[in-house]
């Protein structure tokens, strides 16, 4: 089953490569012996892809990505905010879809990726809190709360990615993916956010959709890495999944703001 996360997908199919085995061990629990992977086959010792890995490359991501806001906020003036934040918000698109598409397992080019994304954030937060006083606290709070519960659903199997449930999430944010698509498209040409992002009753349902969804993905991203650990990957590919993650919670955050914003005008 593949993520709609173009990283997450790449994660899964390395993970049905033949499995490698340690010179004088057996194959990993459960997998068959075989070749894959044979740079990393030396005297005996393999790095490989660990959850305490990909964790620490998350929080990492996560730490440059807040520092970078917190600074952009700081220092950018309102004067100059507009084009960069669009320089920004189109740089991060492309960068990430290199990082994706280019299955680029760097840790340059990611920690990259959360720069840009960390100024494009601090940006956007600096505008909604000008607009709406205490909201970015709020969102951020909500997004690490709603992650840190599907988190642990997850690790207690009350939510399980079967794959009917993947297919069912993939779909969703696929879909999901188009239509802010095109709502985009039209917003450059007509300069009206349309009725998905003014702040209507059917604007504040596609946010809750969004948000749920966004949530769900995180078990599709769980299982994706827990199925790499699983194959035995090399580290590198933790990189990948911290950088999946990471887009997860800026989409799941930027909803989350959206959402409380249409609560938060007078």
């Amino acid at each position: 089953m593949k993520s709609s996360n173009p990283v997450l997908s790449r994660i899964s199919a390395a993970a049905q490569q033949p499995r490698y085995t340690v010179p004088g061990q057996g194959a990993p629990a459960g997998y068959p012996a075989g070749g894959g992977y044979p740079e990393v086959v030396q005297s005996g010792h393999v790095d490989r892809m660990t959850i305490d890995d990909v964790v620490v490359k998350t929080v990492t991501l996560l730490a440059t990505t807040a520092v970078v806001a917190a600074i952009t906020w700081t220092v950018v003036p309102f004067e100059v905010m507009r084009p960069v934040l669009y320089a920004s918000m189109f740089l991060g698109v492309i960068v990430g879809l290199i990082i994706s598409f280019a299955q680029i397992t760097n840790a340059a080019v990611i920690v990259g990726y959360a720069v840009i994304e960390g100024i494009f954030l601090g940006l956007i937060s600096k505008a909604y809190e000008y607009l709406f006083d205490g909201i970015v606290l709020q969102a951020v709070i909500a997004t690490l709360s709603v992650f840190l519960a599907m988190a642990a659903l997850y690790k207690m199997k009350i939510i399980r990615a079967t794959p009917k449930f993947m297919k069912i999430v993939i779909g969703a944010a696929a879909g999901l993916g188009v239509v802010m698509l095109v709502n985009f498209v039209l917003y450059l040409f007509t300069d009206s956010v349309g009725p998905l992002r003014d702040g209507s009753p059917i604007a504040i349902g596609f946010s809750l959709i969004c948000i749920v969804v966004a949530a769900l993905m995180f078990v599709v991203n769980f299982k994706q890495i827990e199925d790499g650990i699983a194959a035995g990957l090399p580290r590198k590919y933790g990189w990948l999944g911290a950088f999946g993650i990471l887009v997860e919670l800026v989409w799941l955050y930027l909803e989350i703001l959206r959402l409380i914003s249409y609560f938060s005008e007078d």
